[in-house]
């Protein structure tokens, strides 16, 4: 790659707050293009390693290191879309977090207009008399109680399943979500979370954290596409410069 300007790794290392090192590695790992060498062996950096080093950097706060060198490693092997596909698959997975966010705002306010009644007897409920108080089948209940939504005890010596208050809340919840179409991936987590927050107000609280920290997520990763966006077209122009090497890049 050809560029008026030449950088040592020292400069760029000044860019990132790294060491020069770092930077070495980053180019051996495909981070940064590869860079030209001088006839005693050492690396000249230019403008374009500048700007795959800011896009990376960038990238790194919004999709975390792994997949931001994935990005770029991509890339730089020549394969434009399957680096694109990466960023497509981080933003699907991001969506997929707000989805079961929702879902748990969907079932706090289940919770909230329909706060958990007293079981008809004590010492617990079986399975029918739970479907017949949810209008669900039988069948049901295993369903869910198989995919790991539902975990009644079990009644000595019998063996019969026995839904405690916490187990019907949960069966509710879950009957709730499944009529909006929810997941058993995305109601998972809903339920996970209310067992470990331990009451509906705590997990209202989490859940808005939560949320915030996807919005914050997501800003972040916008601007991290930008960088990478401005780094495609300098990546492109540097290539077409160059010209085709043996490795198929500029």
């Amino acid at each position: 790659m050809t560029n008026d300007r030449r950088l040592r790794p020292v400069d760029l290392a000044r860019l990132a707050g790294v060491s020069a090192q770092q930077i070495r590695n980053y180019e051996d790992a495909g981070v940064l293009p590869p860079a030209d060498r001088t006839a005693s062996g050492y690396r000249v950096f230019r403008e374009v390693h500048r700007g795959a080093l800011l896009a990376y950097r960038a990238l790194m706060r919004g999709y975390g290191p792994v997949t931001a060198a994935g990005i770029m490693r991509t890339l730089h092997a020549g394969d434009v879309p399957g680096a694109l596909a990466l960023v497509d698959a981080a933003h699907a997975a991001l969506h997929e977090e707000r989805v079961s966010l929702r879902a748990a705002s969907e079932a706090l306010e289940v919770l909230a207009v329909e706060p958990p009644a007293p079981l008809p007897r004590s010492g617990g409920l079986r399975i029918g008399e739970v479907a017949v108080l949810l209008g669900v089948r039988t069948s049901a209940l295993r369903v869910w109680e198989g995919a790991g939504l539902l975990t009644p005890g079990r009644e000595r010596g019998t063996g019969y399943r026995i839904y405690e208050p916490a187990d019907v809340r949960d069966a509710r919840l879950v009957h709730t979500l499944r009529r909006s179409h929810y997941l058993f991936d995305q109601i998972r987590p809903v339920l996970e979370g209310l067992r470990r927050e331990g009451s509906s107000a705590a997990l209202r609280a989490a859940v808005a954290a939560r949320g915030q920290a996807l919005t914050a997520r997501s800003r972040v990763m916008i601007e991290g596409a930008g960088a990478l966006h401005t780094y495609l077209e300098q990546f492109s122009a540097a290539g077409e410069r160059a010209g085709p090497t043996a490795d198929g890049l500029g």
